[in-house]
């Protein structure tokens, strides 16, 4: 049987990182009412130099609104989704310019991290989606 709380946290990072700013913090709100932790951060650059940074804010971003409590096992957590994610979208995106999001969604144990971007090729824009989950102890 799957689980349905590791589709729905999946699909509230994957909201989460296609919404823009304002619809952000109504997401925020909403989502925290159904016991949900949620936040958002941008993301751009060469992903191929960028890498280190993807990881880097989404593991300050968890931790800045409380998704994760600051430990090992925890930050182990969101740097693996991440990196799952990351590898998803990697031959997509190599060495090109991206822009995008990086949703993260926690309830209970479940926590996922979605990367959303689009990657610059002249005057078309190519998007690609990744997606990774953890499971962590509450």
């Amino acid at each position: 049987m799957v689980n349905q709380n590791s589709t729905e946290v999946a699909r509230i990072a994957t909201r989460m990182a296609i919404s823009n700013r304002d619809e952000e913090e109504i997401l925020k709100e909403s989502y925290f009412k159904q016991g949900v932790k949620v936040t958002a951060v941008n993301v751009g650059g060469n992903i191929n130099e960028s890498i280190h940074k993807i990881l880097e804010r989404a593991l300050v971003a968890s931790k800045r609104n409380n998704l994760i409590r600051d430990e090992h096992l925890h930050e182990g957590a969101v740097i693996g989704a991440t990196r799952d994610a990351l590898m998803q979208i990697s031959n997509r995106a190599n060495a090109q310019n991206v822009g995008g999001k990086i949703g993260i969604a926690r309830k209970g144990e479940h926590i996922s991290v979605c990367i959303f971007l689009s990657i610059g090729l002249l005057h078309l824009d190519e998007v690609v989606i990744g997606i990774g989950h953890r499971s962590l102890p509450e």
